[in-house]
């Protein structure tokens, strides 16, 4: 397991804390624990974790209720429950709601550790499309509204000449409005322009979704 891999641990156990935090220790990862879900989200460390380990019943906030909040705060963070009283609607709800896994205790060392590495793929990839659609929407606020028009046309597929009928404006016009987008949001290609486009629309669809 990669040194440079960070885990939270939240459970109001304290034997259960100690000896999960000693195997992830011991796999060659850093272990940070807490006694509840409310420390955890007080602590500016779940902006950076690779995953956190939630234990499903606590007394406050619960796993599942944990999971909710940070799917607002922290919403690339990769989350595995961890409970003795497993139920399937319970299991189903967590899975929906994005948990990487639903372990049983007691854990076996090989599956929980396993679930560790997925989680903390996810929640690096998950963090690095996120800081990349924040970097297009920067852009994005800087192009004019009829900037944003072109944008939106041209990412449609339109040609330029259908999109100067469209705003009735010249051809020569909405090329240079077509320049200055492609500079402006740093797009090297029109396939580049349209990927960014996708990835805006799966930021709003997000935000809406919250």
């Amino acid at each position: 397991m990669s040194e440079s891999l960070s885990v939270a641990v939240i459970d109001d156990d304290d034997l259960m804390r100690s000896g999960l935090s000693c195997l992830i220790s011991s796999a060659g990862a850093e272990a940070v624990t807490f006694p509840s879900a409310e420390k955890f989200l007080a602590d500016p460390i779940c902006q950076t974790v690779d995953c956190a380990l939630i234990d499903l019943r606590m007394p406050g906030l619960s796993g599942l209720e944990l999971q909710e909040e940070l799917g607002r705060v922290v919403p690339y963070l990769s989350v595995i429950f961890i409970t003795g009283h497993a139920t399937v609607p319970i299991s189903v709800e967590a899975m929906k709601a994005g948990a990487v896994d639903f372990l049983e205790k007691p854990i076996r060392d090989e599956a929980l550790l396993a679930a560790i590495q997925r989680a903390a793929r996810r929640s690096r990839s998950l963090r690095k499309s996120l800081e990349q659609r924040n970097q297009f929407q920067k852009r994005y606020e800087v192009l004019t509204p009829r900037q944003r028009q072109v944008f939106t046309m041209v990412t449609s597929g339109m040609l330029n000449k259908q999109i100067a009928y469209e705003l009735g404006a010249t051809e020569k016009t909405i090329k240079v409005h077509r320049a200055r987008v492609m500079e402006k949001m740093g797009a090297g290609s029109l396939a580049d322009l349209v990927r960014m486009a996708e990835s805006l629309a799966r930021n709003a669809d997000l935000a809406t979704s919250r």
